[in-house]
């Protein structure tokens, strides 16, 4: 185990509750009655996909190279990956995510923003094509 294992076990742990709690499993601390709305949205890649993220960049650019196990890795990308089912979940999109970490952390180094992040990575919201981008 690396000395991140925990963090990621506690990452890890947390995604299962909030996506449980979405599938309205009565048996998650977190279950709500109400639906996730995309004010929501924000909230989940804050306080989960951007960490997880990170704590795989971190690992990865910290100096020394962190060797995360099979294990870890696993279940770091399936926390992030839940998280972003949370996400598209709020705008009204079913989505079972299938992403590496690697290819969120490297739009995560490009874009410096979690929303733009995940945008890229779902395609939700669909972005206006009648807007120009912002940047």
């Amino acid at each position: 185990m690396s000395r991140y294992g925990p963090r990621i076990a506690a990452l890890a742990r947390r995604a299962e509750r909030e996506r449980a709690a979405l599938d309205g499993d009565d048996r998650s601390p977190t279950a709500s009655n109400r639906s996730p709305a995309p004010g929501d949205a924000d909230a989940y890649l804050r306080d989960g996909v951007g960490p997880a993220v990170w704590l795989y960049v971190e690992g990865r650019t910290g100096g020394r190279t962190v060797p995360f196990t099979e294990a870890e890795l696993a279940a770091i990308e399936t926390a992030m990956n839940r998280w972003l089912e949370c996400y598209t979940r709020c705008h009204g999109v079913d989505l079972e995510a299938a992403f590496t970490v690697r290819e969120a952390a490297e739009l995560l180094l490009e874009t410096r923003n979690v929303v733009d992040t995940a945008q890229l990575l779902t395609r939700v919201p669909e972005r206006d094509r009648a807007s120009p981008p912002t940047g």
